[in-house]
């Protein structure tokens, strides 16, 4: 039996058949799971609060398309600072998340600090967020903005089945 160990505790074999069945269908109920996997509905049950408790499975996420609301033109913002205090980094990071348009904002190590991944209606609706939310924080040196034609997402960190 394979036991994994990191900062929220031990993974074992079970935990990494449920968290992989769970990201090819994270709607499925226990009861579904639980006969996928093989397990009793109790013991499937058990797992998953474990894996909510330790901070293994961290929430649910809904996800939109924003075309579908308007907003079908995506982009990620580098953004690269002029210095790094603690506090001012700290205060850009939540400017970025809270502003209209951003899906998620990565800090980074490396020549650009900061990635912004927008979506927004159209170029002027880029322009305003770098000119509006992104550069006018004197924390910021530069920005350089990229067009995403296509975005799909990964297999995720759990094994596949």
């Amino acid at each position: 039996m394979r036991k994994l160990a990191g900062a929220q505790g031990t993974v074992d074999e079970l935990d990494l058949r449920i968290l992989a069945a769970l990201t090819a269908r994270p709607d499925a109920p226990i009861k579904q799971l639980a006969a996928d996997l093989g397990v009793p509905a109790s013991t499937c049950a058990f797992r998953v609060r474990s894996l909510r408790s330790r901070g293994v499975i961290t929430g649910l996420q809904l996800v939109v398309d924003p075309a579908a609301l308007g907003a079908a033109v995506q982009a990620v913002i580098r953004v690269r600072l002029a210095n790094h205090s603690k506090s001012r980094v700290d205060a850009l990071f939540d400017a970025l998340v809270a502003a209209p348009g951003v899906l998620q904002v990565f800090h980074i190590a490396g020549v650009d600090d900061f990635l912004v991944h927008v979506a927004v209606s159209d170029a002027a609706a880029l322009r305003d967020i770098v000119l509006e939310q992104i550069t006018v924080h004197e924390v910021v040196r530069a920005t350089e903005t990229q067009l995403v034609f296509e975005r799909r997402a990964g297999a995720g960190a759990a094994p596949a089945r």
